[in-house]
Order: C-alpha cells, then structure tokens, then sequence
C-alpha cells in the first residue's frame, strides 16, 4: 500500500497531521525537491506540496508529471492560492479529454 506524504511550510501542512498524512516541513525549494526525490524512491504514491515550493521547483515536479508514481498535487499554502493547482489540474484534464471540460 503506497502512502500520503505532504510537503511545505509548516503553517500550511501541519494540519494534514491529523489526517494520518506524513508531513514534511521544508525551508526552501531546493529542500523541497530533495524531500520529492527521496519520498518518489520510498515509493510514496501521492505528494502533495504547496504551490510555493512546486513553483521554485519545476523542473522536478515535471520530472514525475509523466509516471504512475508520485502522483505530485499542488495544493495553496495557508497564505492563498498562486492559481498553478488550478491551471495544473485543468490541463491534465485537457490532456486526458482532449478538451477543457472544466471551464
């Protein structure tokens, strides 16, 4: 069975404690995609990560974009939302589809 990990700022992922989730608290982008590659090796099968760290760090979120696993979802930090989730999801879908259903 495959885990839940959460990466980000403490203020923002703390809670998912609750959940059950594995929290990670991260300082910086470069930590962040250390944490990604370390948790994609233990074969964690979502990660989710503040859009904060996911925006300093592209070029590994989109290293796992095309693999079952990690599923890699951006989620706001507790200070809002940049709208990359958002744009993220509408276009896997489009990519799934074939057409943005969701707007």
């Amino acid at each position: 069975m495959h885990r839940v990990a959460v990466i980000g700022d403490k203020d923002s992922v703390l809670a998912f404690k609750a959940l059950g989730v594995e929290v990670y608290t991260v300082v910086d982008g470069d930590e962040a995609a250390d944490r990604i590659n370390e948790l994609a090796k233990e074969e964690v099968g979502v990660i989710f990560i503040t859009e904060r760290f996911a925006s300093q760090i592209p070029e590994t979120v989109d290293k796992y974009r095309d693999q079952m696993t990690p599923a890699i979802i951006l989620i706001p930090s507790n200070t809002g939302s940049l709208g990359i989730g958002l744009a993220d999801i509408n276009k896997s879908v489009e990519k799934a589809v074939g057409a943005n259903i969701l707007n």
